[in-house]
């Protein structure tokens, strides 16, 4: 696959509905460091810009959407449906928390328990409608769909050998590394509570890991993505995996030296530098 090719054609068709998030250049940690604002993203992550991008690139039935989230995916599918007019069911689990519930409730459902149970909700619901089902496992058009933060990021002149990205379920750095193609090092940083990269690239990618952890919400993936794997091993990302008390340290900086009030998944990779 032309990647390249894929994350620019990515980037025409999202440009109308993401918004181009700001940069700052500042000293932290004995460093000079660039941060990328994707928390400023609609919906406030990156997510947005895979969500869009599926959606654009494919027909979705008359029943509309289907997904289960238990945080930034849903809420991204869910404006991604709302902004282009399709009908959407987001099932999330009850214990996502009301920070994660509450946006949206028009087009939400609660469940109780956990992930696993708003995801068979969601199965039984495109069965029952026909909707489309947004996987949570990065595909082809989600994985370029992120990447066009890295080509956005370059755009605004991107000047570090070393890129740090807080890894999940493997689509965001899965576009880094789709993009850069191993023009920058890239680092990956998970929690040492959610090891998913770290582990399959140690065990291999049909590893699962328990996790846990104060960045499990954003970045609590049991499994990496094979797509995310792929494109990680073939541009020699390096893991690493910090505390969470490294990532509530990065936390609090980044609200008391810029400010800019971030979720610990947001935190994560700032997380590496500081420990």
């Amino acid at each position: 696959m032309d990647w390249n090719f894929a994350i620019s054609e990515a980037r025409l068709r999202t440009a109308p509905y993401i918004r181009r998030t700001p940069v700052i250049q500042t000293h932290l940690a004995g460093r000079e460091v660039e941060l990328k604002l994707e928390q400023m993203q609609h919906t406030g992550s990156f997510k947005a810009r895979g969500a869009f991008n599926s959606l654009l690139s494919q027909k979705v039935p008359a029943a509309g959407v289907v997904a289960a989230s238990g945080g930034n995916h849903g809420a991204a599918v869910a404006f991604a449906a709302s902004r282009l007019g399709h009908p959407a069911k987001i099932f999330v689990p009850e214990l996502a928390g009301a920070a994660k519930i509450a946006p949206d409730r028009r087009i939400r459902a609660i469940v109780p328990g956990v992930y696993d149970n708003a995801l068979a909700a969601a199965k039984t619901h495109e069965a029952e409608t026909g909707g489309g089902a947004r996987p949570t496992s990065p595909v082809p058009s989600t994985v370029a769909g992120q990447g066009t933060l890295f080509a956005e990021w370059e755009d605004q002149g991107l000047a570090a050998d070393t890129v740090l990205i807080a890894v999940g379920g493997g689509g965001l750095i899965g576009g880094a590394a789709a993009w850069f193609g191993g023009r920058r090092r890239i680092v990956a940083v998970e929690p040492v509570n959610a090891p998913t990269l770290n582990r399959a690239m140690a065990e291999g990618p049909d590893t699962v890991v328990d996790v846990s952890g104060v960045a499990a919400d954003p970045l609590g993936a049991k499994r990496i993505g094979r797509i995310g794997y792929d494109l990680c091993r073939a541009a020699g990302v390096v893991s690493v995996l910090v505390s969470d008390e490294a990532i509530l340290a990065a936390q609090t900086l980044l609200w008391q030296d810029l400010p800019q009030w971030v979720e610990p998944g947001g935190a994560t990779a700032l997380a590496a530098l500081l420990s």
